[in-house]
């Protein structure tokens, strides 16, 4: 009986960390989206390291808002007229953007 309970704890053990990892690739790809959106924004040539840029500012804590303090700055920078609220919707639209790639990923 004992095996059995051990098997289980395994197995939700080994959900656990896909289901991690799994969110973990999501958010690095919709920060890299939301990097490339904002690089276009502010036409800047180089959208691919300004992207890896954002990935990097959500490393500093948890949550999106280490991210939401680094592209309002730049905002600021560049002076664009893109608002929080903007920025937020955007995030929202592209966490499931980047979902859906994911998950074809997988399928593929």
């Amino acid at each position: 009986m004992s095996d059995a309970f051990n098997d289980r704890e395994k197995g939700y053990e080994a959900k656990y960390k896909l289901d991690a990892e799994a969110e973990f690739k999501i958010e690095v790809r919709r920060n890299k989206l939301l990097g490339l959106w904002l690089a276009q924004e502010f036409g800047i040539a180089d959208a691919e390291a300004y992207a890896k840029e954002v990935v990097i500012a959500d490393m500093d804590e948890p949550g999106i808002e280490d991210v939401m303090r680094k592209v309002l700055a730049d905002i600021e920078k560049h002076d664009a007229t893109i608002s929080e609220e903007s920025v937020r919707a955007k995030i929202e639209e592209l966490d499931a953007i980047a979902a859906q790639q994911y998950r074809d990923e997988l399928d593929a």
